[in-house]
């Protein structure tokens, strides 16, 4: 068991699968404009990237994993142009959100949503060309497991973009990621959200989190090879990219 998949939202007691989905569905009236705020943007950036490096292999069918409220699946839709993306999550309130922002930029025949267990995919093995995860996948409950059902549904020839929130490793940065994560965040997040469990969980986990070369090696152990990361934004984001052979 990894570090993050011990830590929960609401305390030790409870599934913390069943606590992810009551935490994001509490903040998803105001998860858009709060990541947007604490992050000054840049988040739209590093979405941008994780795009980017699949647009060389032009992926018609896709799945956006914890897709929460379709932020990077609009992007998606945007940039690559596929014939197909679904948005999959266990928050129905954060997908709701999706849907009306799919609605009024009229996406809804490339753009769908469905609720998900990503350790028990509905979808058949092969189904995608690509499969996306932003800033999601360090909220699995069980992350070996996740990333094998990723990997079975890729088709052969497939390609996992993976961007993910990290704690910087090098100073000034750390210090400065530190003091930021554990004053300033959580009292702004504490007015905007309300929920003070929320932000006290997204650090606990960031800091967590696998990244770069170990989390390499969960990708391989998975099934995925060509892995490859980049540190964003001085390691505040990591941006992964893995094959399916």
């Amino acid at each position: 068991m990894y570090r993050q998949e011990q830590i929960k939202p609401y305390g030790d007691s409870g599934d913390k699968g069943e606590q992810v989905e009551q935490m994001f569905d509490n903040i998803a009236p105001t998860y858009d404009v709060l990541n947007h705020r604490l992050s000054g943007d840049i988040d739209k950036r590093w979405r941008r990237k994780a795009i980017a490096q699949l647009a060389p292999f032009r992926p018609q069918t896709m799945l956006d994993i914890a897709t929460g409220t379709g932020d990077f699946a609009l992007l998606a839709a945007r940039m690559l142009q596929p014939q197909q993306l679904i948005g999959a999550d266990i928050s129905e309130g954060m997908m709701a959100v999706g849907r009306q922002k799919v609605q009024r930029q009229g996406l809804e025949k490339i753009i769908s949503f469905r609720r998900e267990d990503c350790m028990q995919l509905s979808f058949a093995d092969g189904s995608f060309d690509a499969v996306t995860a932003a800033f999601g996948i360090r909220n699995f409950k069980d992350l070996d497991t996740c990333l094998r059902e990723l990997h079975r549904v890729l088709r052969p020839g497939g390609h996992l973009s993976i961007v993910e929130l990290s704690a910087p490793v090098r100073p000034p940065m750390s210090w400065f990621f530190k003091i930021y994560s554990h004053t300033l965040l959580p009292l702004y997040a504490r007015i905007v959200s309300k929920d003070k469990s929320a932000y006290r969980y997204l650090i606990s986990s960031i800091e967590a989190f696998p990244q770069g070369e170990e989390m390499t090696q969960i990708l391989r152990k998975a099934g995925f090879e060509q892995v490859t990361f980049r540190r964003l934004t001085f390691g505040v984001c990591t941006m992964y990219l893995a094959t399916k052979i």
